[in-house]
C-alpha cells in the first residue's frame, strides 16, 4: 500500500486489514442491496401527544407571521445580522442578503393577500454546501469543484414549496469526506472544531442563522455537529428523504436530514422533507411510560468521564418518565468497530467512483481527503463486495436486539468538541457510536443534554428501528420538556 502522509491514509489501511479477518456467518451471503426491511415483527405502538410544538422555534414563528404580528423580511433581517455578528466562526459558504430580502418580500406579499405556503412559511434555514440551490453555487468545500446548479436538489424544493427562505450554503468538510471540518470554529469556543461534516449548519442553527439547516450524513455528519454545538440532529431511516441533487459521497450510505434547534422542530422539518408526509408531529409530546430503552455498555467505552455521566443522567430522566432501562449486548465493540471499518471502505470506495467519474483533480484537495480517495482507488471489488456482506450481516443483527427493546440510547460522541489543532487525533473517536447506524440505515437522533462538561455541549443519541422515527420524537420531546 501507499505510504502514510496522513491520519486519514493509516486509518484506511487498518479498515481494510480489519475487514480481512471478518468472515460471514453465511458463506452464500450476498451483498447488501436493499438496506432495512419495512417490516418487523413487532412494531412500536405509540399514543400520539398533546402537541409540544409551542416548545419549539418554527412552528411559534409561522404562526406569528400569519397572525400579522411579524413579517417574513424581520425574520430574514435578523439571521442576516446573525450571519455578519459570527461571520468569525465561518458558518456559511456562501450569502447573498439582496437575494434573500427578495425572496421575503414576496413571501410577505403572499401572506398580505392571505396565501400561505405551508408550514414553513417565511422561515430563513441554511442548506449545507453540498446540496443544490438554485441560482447559488455548490462548492462542496473543495478548490476542486464547482457547480452551479440550475435546479433546486429534491429535498431544497420540498422546503421551498413550504415557504422556507434559503438564506445561504452552510460551511462543510470538504466533500463531506471528513468529521471535523477544520477551517470553522465551534459556536461555544472558538479553538475548537464545530464537528463535520454538517460543520457549518450546527453553528448557523446554534448561532440563530435561521431556525433550520438542511445537511446530510453518510457516517455520522448530521449528528456529531450537533452533539459538539448543542443543537439537535435527525438522522431518518435510509432513503426517507431522496438524495436527488446532492453531491454524492456515497450512494448507498448517504442521507439528507435537518439540524434544528428543537426536537420538535426537526419532526416539523422532517414532515416536508418525507414524503408522504410521517406526520411526526403528531407524536411531538407522546407519552413514554412502558417504552423500553436499551443502553448499549459498549456504547460507553472510552467514554469522557464527565460526556458519560451527562448522558447517564440523561437516561435517569427518560426513566422518570416512565420509561423502562434494559442493558443490552448489542452493538457490541466488535459491532462497532466492524461497521467503522467497512462503513470506510463502502463510503471512500463509492466516492472514489463518483471523483474518477467527474475528474476531481485529487491534488487539489486536503491532504486528509487526497489520501482517502487515493487509498479508496486501489481497493479490489472483492474487498468492497466483502464489506457490504458485513452490512447485510450486521443489519440483520442489529433489527434483533429491537424485538428486546423500542429504541436505545448512548452517547452521540465520546467526547466533547477538541482543539482545532487536536482534531486529527480524534477523527476515528469523534464518530465511533455513530457511523454503525449509518451504515445500516436506522434512524437516529442527536438531541444535546441538559448537563455539559467544562461549558461544552454533549450529545445524546437515541436510535430507533427502521421507520420507527415517531419514537425518537416522542423521546426526544419528553426529555426535552
Amino acid at each position: 500500500m501507499s505510504k502514510v502522509r496522513s491520519i486519514a491514509r493509516k486509518a484506511f489501511q487498518e479498515a481494510r486489514s480489519m475487514m480481512e479477518s471478518w468472515h460471514p456467518d453465511d458463506n452464500e451471503r450476498p451483498m447488501a442491496v436493499k438496506v432495512c426491511p419495512r417490516f418487523r415483527s413487532r412494531p412500536v405502538h405509540l399514543k400520539k401527544g398533546v402537541s409540544q410544538s409551542s416548545k419549539g422555534k418554527i412552528a411559534p414563528a409561522v404562526r406569528a407571521i400569519t397572525a400579522g404580528r411579524i413579517t417574513a423580511a424581520q425574520m430574514a433581517e435578523e439571521a442576516l445580522a446573525a450571519a455578519e455578528s459570527c461571520a468569525g466562526l465561518n458558518p456559511l459558504a456562501h450569502l447573498d442578503s439582496e437575494a434573500v430580502l427578495a425572496q421575503a418580500r414576496v413571501l410577505d406579499e403572499e401572506a398580505r393577500a392571505g396565501n400561505f405556503r405551508g408550514a414553513l412559511h417565511g422561515i430563513p434555514i441554511t442548506v449545507k454546501d453540498i446540496i443544490h440551490v438554485a441560482g447559488m453555487p455548490t462548492r462542496a468545500g473543495s478548490a476542486a469543484y464547482q457547480n452551479n446548479p440550475l435546479l433546486d436538489a429534491t429535498s431544497v424544493y420540498r422546503l421551498r414549496l413550504a415557504g422556507a427562505i434559503i438564506l445561504g450554503k452552510a460551511t462543510t468538510h470538504e466533500f463531506a469526506l471528513g468529521v471535523t471540518t477544520p477551517q470553522a470554529k465551534n459556536p461555544h469556543d472558538p479553538a475548537r472544531i464545530p464537528g463535520g461534516s454538517s460543520g457549518g449548519s450546527a453553528i448557523a442553527v446554534a448561532k440563530g442563522i435561521g431556525l433550520a439547516s438542511l445537511g446530510t450524513d453518510t457516517r455520522a455528519s448530521i449528528r456529531i455537529p450537533p452533539a459538539l454545538s448543542g443543537v439537535v440532529g435527525f438522522k431518518p431511516t435510509i432513503g426517507a428523504v431522496p438524495t436527488a441533487g446532492v453531491v454524492p459521497l456515497s450512494w448507498t450510505m448517504d442521507h439528507v436530514a435537518p439540524i434544528t434547534p428543537t426536537v420538535a422542530d426537526a419532526a416539523v422539518m422532517m414532515d416536508i422533507l418525507v414524503s408522504p408526509s410521517p406526520k411526526l408531529t403528531s407524536y411531538t409530546g407522546a407519552p413514554i411510560n412502558g417504552l423500553r430503552v436499551g443502553i448499549p455498555e459498549a456504547a460507553f467505552e472510552k467514554c469522557d468521564p464527565g460526556v458519560a455521566k451527562a448522558v447517564l443522567s440523561a437516561v435517569s430522566a427518560i426513566e422518570a418518565l416512565g420509561a423502562k432501562i434494559i442493558t443490552v449486548a448489542r452493538p457490541s465493540t466488535e459491532d462497532l468497530e466492524l461497521a467503522n471499518a467497512a462503513g470506510l471502505l463502502v463510503s471512500r470506495c463509492e466516492a472514489m467512483s463518483f471523483h474518477r467519474g467527474i475528474g476531481t483533480d485529487l491534488n487539489l484537495c486536503w491532504p486528509e481527503i487526497h489520501d482517502q480517495l487515493d487509498e479508496a482507488g486501489g481497493v479490489p471489488a472483492s474487498e468492497y463486495i466483502r464489506a457490504q456482506r458485513c452490512r447485510d450481516q450486521l443489519t440483520g443483527e442489529l433489527l434483533s436486539v429491537f424485538e428486546k427493546v423500542d429504541v436505545m440510547a448512548m452517547p452521540t460522541s465520546l467526547v466533547t468538541a477538541p482543539k482545532i489543532e487536536e482534531a486529527e487525533k480524534y477523527l476515528m473517536v469523534l464518530s465511533r457510536n455513530a457511523i454503525i447506524w449509518s451504515f445500516v440505515g436506522f434512524p437516529a437522533l442527536s438531541v444535546p443534554c441538559r448537563d455539559r462538561v467544562n461549558g461544552l455541549p454533549v450529545g445524546l443519541q437515541l436510535v430507533a428501528p427502521p421507520y420507527e422515527e415517531k419514537v425518537l420524537v416522542a423521546v426526544g420531546t419528553a426529555y426535552e420538556k
